[in-house]
């Protein structure tokens, strides 16, 4: 059964009324980790992985909600929507409802259906892709024209204030303006973007450590909160910069004793992260794929060593995986402590390597990595029943 009438098939059994259809992708980010936040440049991808929505209006206030994957309803009236997360999935679709209306959009209310595919915990914005996926359903099911841009900020701000996750703007805004076959490069202060063509010989294989330590979600936070403390004590010098993107590697050097040895390293990683992500946006467009292998070993060092997110199971995925014939890069990819690591890999060899770096890996940590061939995919979108056989594919398993 493929996946809209499966999704439609539910949503009748649990509604008894025919729903619209929507997706929004995850992503992966091929380089720029931590930049984001810090007013940077990454250069993401949207993934065949998605968040599907399935939505009718209602006449009353009230969205009613059903995860599939959580087998869990939670109703929620629009008018009594406040931020008081809980912890739970339900918090990503309501905090974008809320977002929305203070925002200043009048929404129908609505029974909505969400089956994710996005791996939960793996770094790959399974929030981001519910976030987008249900702010673009429930917009055009109140009669609202979208603005992409205006949706990932909006997706953004009930990231950062209903659930309290401080993120930055590249998770959903690739969700919402990904496109099949490239990567993006986005200067996260502008939100100005270009698309770049991704090398047609490389396929992106994804590697699940299947782990993530419960460390990940403080730390993050506690990184931001770090780099924004760099950020007050260098401006007592250099009153003109607002985020980390705006110092030189020679100013942290001169400056270096008003920082903590550990805020200088986290300012260390972001400055030569943002001259990576030029570095491999121009390595994409001329075709230097042995560029991009010294760029992405160089952003996990630095993201082990100077920013310190990375953990055992995901060094062990990376000193493998490059160790493996017909790759072009490695390194983990999303906030760490566990999660996934991306790789660029000879589409001649990608099968190879996705079979011998689960039996590595598994010998090596005694844990089953879940290993995806994935394409691109294009970003949220309303999907008729009819164009299913037009989505990227996605090769699961080990």
């Amino acid at each position: 059964m493929d996946k809209p009438q499966e999704l439609s098939s539910k949503f009748k059994a649990k509604f008894g009324s025919v729903p619209t259809l929507y997706r929004a992708p995850g992503r992966v980010n091929l380089i720029g980790e931590h930049t984001d936040y810090n007013g940077g440049f990454v250069l993401p991808a949207a993934i065949a992985f998605s968040c599907w929505v399935a939505i009718a209006p209602r006449t009353d206030r009230k969205l009613v909600l059903h995860s599939d994957n959580f087998g869990e309803t939670v109703e929620a009236a629009l008018d009594g929507l406040a931020p008081r997360a809980t912890g739970k999935w339900a918090d990503y679709p309501l905090g974008v409802a809320w977002a929305l209306e203070r925002a200043g959009y009048r929404l129908r209310g609505a029974n909505i259906y969400i089956a994710g595919e996005v791996p939960l915990g793996a770094g790959l914005s399974s929030s981001a892709a519910m976030e987008v996926s249900t702010g673009y359903a429930l917009l055009d099911t109140s009669g609202y024209q979208i603005d992409r841009r205006q949706l990932a900020l909006i997706c953004q701000r009930a990231e950062n204030e209903f659930v309290g996750a401080r993120c930055g703007i590249m998770d959903q805004f690739v969700s919402c303006h990904g496109r099949a076959g490239h990567a993006m490069l986005l200067d996260c202060r502008s939100l100005d973007f270009r698309l770049l063509p991704l090398p047609p010989e490389v396929d992106l294989v994804i590697c699940n450590t299947m782990v993530k330590h419960d460390l990940a979600a403080s730390e993050y936070n506690v990184r931001r909160a770090e780099c924004e403390e760099a950020v007050r004590r260098l401006r007592e010098v250099l009153p003109s910069i607002k985020a980390l993107r705006d110092v030189t590697l020679a100013q942290l050097s001169e400056l270096r004793a008003l920082l903590t040895p550990t805020l200088y390293k986290r300012c260390r990683h972001v400055i030569t992260e943002n001259a990576r992500v030029h570095q491999a946006a121009s390595a994409f467009e001329s075709g230097d794929l042995a560029a991009l292998h010294h760029l992405m070993a160089d952003s996990h060092r630095s993201l082990r060593d100077d920013y310190q997110v990375s953990c055992s199971e995901l060094d062990t995925m990376v000193e493998i995986a490059s160790g493996q014939r017909g790759v072009h890069g490695s390194r983990m990819t999303g906030g760490g402590l566990g999660g996934c690591t991306i790789n660029l890999v000879a589409k001649a060899d990608s099968y190879e390597f996705k079979r011998r770096v689960a039996l590595e890996y598994e010998s090596a940590t005694q844990i089953r990595p879940d290993i995806y061939i994935s394409e691109t995919a294009q970003g949220v979108e309303a999907v008729p029943y009819s164009s299913e056989a037009d989505m990227p594919r996605v090769q699961r398993g080990t």
